[in-house]
């Protein structure tokens, strides 16, 4: 999986890159992150928005990782209080799944009903206008809080791959 990564932490009007996520050729972003200790890969799910992408990956990534710091994330300031570390896999998976859903939806509902999304081959956001911005508002401070949801859910073997377009 190749990761999009930006180099330093200042503000400038240049786009976010986010780590963890990658787009397909169809303009979908996708996320998946390994397991440590295994070389198992935990599908994260398939968004029509990259910052959704990459909140599914900060989410697991949190989950997965015990030593992580706030500089690894996409949005350190966004990880909900209702995860914690040490949930098996398949509970991460959930938990992340169901925030980037939160998250691509919210972003679908925002946008004008006769506004196709954009999709370039070299730009990271398909939308300009709503760049993440690590120095202001980055437009998801209306996000639902995920305090109080329970994650822990065994799924058994069925795998999530599922994408808020399926609802629409």
């Amino acid at each position: 999986m190749s990761s999009s990564d930006e180099g330093g932490s200042s503000c400038s009007t240049s786009q976010k890159r986010f780590r963890g996520i990658r787009r397909r050729k169809w303009g979908k972003w996708v996320s998946e992150i390994r397991v440590p200790g295994t070389q198992d890969r935990l599908w994260l799910g398939s968004y029509a928005a990259p910052e959704a992408a990459a909140m599914a990956h900060d989410i697991a990534y949190y989950c997965l990782r015990e030593n992580a710091s706030l500089d690894d994330f996409n949005f350190p300031l966004m990880l909900p209080a209702g995860v914690q570390r040490g949930m098996s896999p398949r509970s991460v998976q959930k938990a992340a799944t169901d925030a980037g859903m939160a998250v691509d939806a919210q972003i679908i509902a925002k946008r004008p009903a006769d506004s196709p999304v954009k999709v370039e081959e070299n730009v990271v956001n398909s939308r300009p206008e709503e760049r993440f911005s690590p120095c202001g508002n980055d437009g998801f401070s209306d996000i639902p809080s995920w305090e109080g949801k329970e994650f822990s859910r065994e799924l058994g073997d069925q795998a999530l791959n599922i994408s808020v377009d399926d609802y629409l």
